[in-house]
């Protein structure tokens, strides 16, 4: 009979290691207003989901849309700022 036994100790022992670094929870702020428009959105897709969508929820998901690529012109236009001889 083959017992079924845990690796938790095998999982947990290098567990102070797996920590994101500064530079990597930095990326993540920087990323975090794209990140919620995105969620915004898939919030205003789901609401869809199993309807036909009004004419509220057409401009709800165009609204969310419009924010999450602002969101992502913002980011990419504060990254292309940091790298040199981009933009003019």
């Amino acid at each position: 009979m083959n017992h079924i036994v845990t690796v938790q100790e095998a999982v947990t022992v290098f567990a102070d290691f797996m920590e994101p670094t500064s530079a990597e929870l930095d990326a993540i702020e920087q990323e975090m207003p794209v990140i919620l428009a995105d969620v915004d959105l898939l919030d205003a897709q789901i609401v869809t989901l199993d309807r036909v969508p009004s004419e509220l929820d057409e401009r709800r998901i165009r609204r969310a849309r419009r924010k999450a690529l602002a969101a992502r012109r913002t980011l990419a236009n504060t990254a292309a700022m940091g790298v040199s001889g981009v933009g003019a």
